[in-house]
């Protein structure tokens, strides 16, 4: 054997043997049927698709619901021939459950070099799991912006005015059996005036974007505002700010942070105690009432972003697939663990139920 026919010998052993070395073990693991979100109660839920090819085919679906919803609200769509829904299957989800069309080992050794980016190392980090959740969440949400501007748009010059933007029937319902007479704040023209950055009175797609979803943004403007809203509700004595106890009974126990949450579930902590705390390190100057300005490094945990969400669920993913205990993934280990991926959509009743971990 020449030394050539040597050398590409071992090559060929060596590819053989990392194949292998990657094969997912198969243990008696039996195949769970993918379910996908419904475009009403999926959407309830955190759960961000991990899959983009999944992300799209809810979005076509959720797209045909929209329009049904908006401009056939009384059911009069008009009769269409069956198409088929995704590919020649005539419903997506025998698409997704066909593992010659779509193998869920397969797509993960596709995915795995667009995650593991940062740097490119074959170890997938939180980090990294997180900011690949984080993309897929936040073109889910800028295309549901997209839908709601062509909605609210009605002179299709690009932009939204408040005279344009529709309150939702739930604000409606809301005003008129409030004997009180104050409005739900989220949709209100001072809501409008702090998603509009540039001041002109309109809002562009990423400035409704920002008024649809404000726990997401990074403008002062709003995170003021959000803080002013925090205190215009729980305000009992409505004198503009808070004093322990309208934080303490209103709102202390929605801040979602991990040294608060294991404060109050130590058993013998006082329940106060941990409220008392931080109410003293935010009114920094101790006049015993807590201003706008004062509230506003909480603001992130009262109205938790889709990073936290997106961190979330890669924890979560990290710490079911994460055999060797790293605190990383690896390829062995994701193509071992497919499921724990698509568990977002996968329905069984046996399983463990991952949307509970995350309402």
């Amino acid at each position: 054997m020449t030394r050539s026919s040597l050398l590409l010998y071992l090559s060929v052993v060596l590819f053989i043997v990392l194949l292998l070395s990657f094969a997912p073990s198969r243990p008696n693991r039996p195949h769970r049927r993918l379910k996908l979100r419904s475009a009403t109660s999926g959407r309830d839920h955190r759960s961000i698709p991990f899959d983009p090819v999944i992300a799209d085919i809810e979005r076509r679906r959720e797209d045909r619901e929209w329009e049904r919803a908006h401009f056939f609200p009384q059911g009069h769509a008009p009769a269409m021939e069956a198409q088929p829904e995704w590919e020649d299957f005539m419903d997506a989800e025998d698409y997704i459950n066909d593992e010659e069309r779509f193998n869920v080992t397969e797509r993960i050794v596709k995915l795995f070099p667009k995650i593991d980016v940062g740097p490119a190392d074959g170890f997938v980090s939180s980090d990294e799991l997180t900011e690949w959740n984080l993309r897929q969440v936040e073109k889910e949400v800028m295309h549901r912006t997209q839908r709601d501007m062509e909605l609210h748009d009605r002179n299709h010059d690009g932009f939204i005015s408040f005279e344009e933007y529709e309150p939702p029937s739930w604000a409606h319902r809301y005003h008129d059996d409030n004997s009180t007479g104050d409005q739900v704040g989220w949709w209100k023209e001072d809501h409008f005036n702090a998603s509009d950055m540039d001041g002109d009175g309109l809002l562009n797609l990423t400035e409704f974007n920002d008024f649809l979803h404000p726990a997401d943004t990074n403008s002062p403007k709003l995170i003021q505002w959000l803080s002013k809203e925090e205190i215009r509700e729980r305000d009992k004595d409505k004198d503009g700010k808070l004093n322990f106890q309208e934080f303490f009974n209103g709102l202390f126990d929605l801040i979602r942070r991990d040294d608060i949450y294991n404060l109050t579930h130590e058993s013998d902590a006082s329940t106060e105690a941990p409220a008392k705390k931080l109410f003293s390190q935010l009114d920094h100057n101790n006049d015993g009432y807590l201003s706008e300005d004062e509230l506003i490094p909480v603001i992130g945990d009262l109205h938790p972003s889709e990073h936290y969400y997106a961190k979330q669920q890669a924890d979560y993913v990290i710490s079911e697939a994460d055999t060797d205990k790293d605190g990383g993934l690896n390829l062995k280990e994701m193509i071992e663990n497919p499921y724990v991926f698509y568990s977002a959509i996968f329905t069984e009743e046996d399983d463990y139920n991952y949307h509970d971990e995350f309402r």
